[in-house]
């Protein structure tokens, strides 16, 4: 039975997507929900499995061509009397807590040490997942640069460094590691290189220079001590990994807090069109997700409605997907308020673009510990830097700092009997 697989609909306001690159041939036998291409469209890049199981006889949409959705893009020689479609299988989180600047604060720097980092010397990135099963097989950064990775850009997935450490030398990779695609390796050379932008770039790039000539954008930063949430993660980390599947970071406190103080500041949930100001009475959270292929920025939507544990569900299921490229265009679309966290690679501070057509973004820094005088006496404490950029076309700068103090009182004042 042959069966036509057609240009997904990707979201209500996409209506064709490009096709970025076919990952099976004609000729080749595919699974059922295998995937087989990347599209793109104007908002975001996914993986597209196949509806059915069989043999590949045409590929009619090529490389580069832009098709409507409901348009035939291949034609499959379905198994048996032919398979149903049926929506990609929900996969079991290996990755998601580590989504680079995007959900937690760098806890490896309130360690003090850099030994799990996601990033090594070397160009690839590496889950906590991953990073821990190498620590716990003293498996070295070099040695984890050699093992042959199945995800996306060479990545090492779980599967793969398990695999490593049951077959030892016999999976080393006979040659350099497969470079990702975050950006180009220097190399000694006495010339220049070009590399074209490819069109996720090209977006960033628009939608940065966008915002910063439509905003009048003034940034301001706080250190917050998190010693209180500090310890309620460690009281209830194990159980929440135990019970959820994922660990608890501190993004979902602070996501949590932030949403708190939008209820009791309003215009910060605000946007501006024209000389009308529409202040939206929900909450719409942007987390900032760095990905191989760029920048997104997925929304939680209705975040005002959920509790702690399920932002955090939330948060994970971001980071999953948009590693995955599972994000579909509409949810990334109509956020009210974003945050960015550049924390993660160890960077204190910093001060982020705005979102457009959101008036403010959150940035996150990373969690360090330092010397900090309370009552007169000198103490540590984990201490937390978040900046504010805001649109000072509509919000003031005393109403930015209000805002961004009382985030920092509500961590400081979380009830330390909090049940997770």
């Amino acid at each position: 039975m042959k069966v036509e697989m057609v240009m997904p609909k990707m979201g209500e306001s996409i209506t064709d997507g490009t096709i970025l690159k076919w990952l099976k041939k004609v000729g080749d036998v595919v699974e059922r929900d295998e995937i087989i291409l990347e599209i793109s469209t104007d908002k975001v890049d996914s993986e597209i499995p196949t509806p059915v199981g069989g043999k590949i006889i045409d590929l009619i949409a090529h490389e580069g061509d832009t098709i409507e959705v409901g348009k035939t893009i291949a034609i499959i020689e379905a198994e048996g009397k032919g398979e149903s479609p049926a929506e990609p299988p929900k996969e079991k989180n290996e990755e998601a807590d580590s989504i680079a600047g995007s959900v937690e604060p760098s806890e490896e720097v309130i360690q003090g040490t850099h030994e799990k980092s996601e990033r090594p010397s070397g160009s690839r990135f590496y889950s906590p997942v991953v990073m821990n099963i190498a620590n716990e097989n003293n498996i070295s950064f070099p040695e984890l640069e050699t093992i042959n990775g199945s995800g996306l850009n060479g990545r090492v997935t779980k599967k793969d460094i398990l695999n490593y450490i049951e077959h030892g030398a016999s999976e080393k990779a006979t040659g350099s590691p497969k470079p990702s695609s975050v950006g180009p390796v220097f190399t000694k050379t006495s010339g220049q290189e070009i590399i074209a932008m490819d069109h996720v770039r090209k977006s960033i790039a628009k939608h940065m220079i966008e915002s910063k000539q439509t905003s009048a954008h003034v940034s301001l930063y706080t250190e917050v001590d998190m010693n209180n949430i500090y310890k309620i993660r460690e009281r209830h980390k194990s159980s929440f990994k135990n019970r959820e599947g994922f660990g608890l970071t501190f993004m979902p406190f602070i996501a949590d807090a932030t949403i708190r103080a939008i209820k009791e500041f309003p215009l910060l949930n605000a946007s501006i069109n024209g000389d009308n100001i529409i202040v939206k009475h929900f909450v719409n959270l942007g987390i900032a997700v760095a990905v191989d292929y760029g920048l997104i920025v997925p929304n939680i939507f209705s975040a005002d409605e959920r509790n702690l544990v399920g932002l955090a569900r939330a948060i994970n299921d971001l980071a999953l997907r948009a590693r995955t490229k599972k994000l579909k265009p509409d949810e990334i679309m109509n956020g009210t308020f974003s945050i960015s966290n550049f924390g993660v690679y160890g960077t204190t501070i910093g001060f982020p673009i705005i979102n457009q057509p959101q008036v403010a973004i959150l940035g996150v820094g990373a969690i360090k510990k330092r010397a900090v005088v309370i009552d007169d006496a000198i103490a540590i404490r984990p201490i937390l830097y978040l900046s504010l950029t805001i649109d000072h076309r509509l919000i003031d700068g005393a109403m930015g700092a209000s805002f961004l103090q009382r985030i920092s009182q509500i961590l400081e004042t979380y009830d330390p009997q909090t049940s997770i």
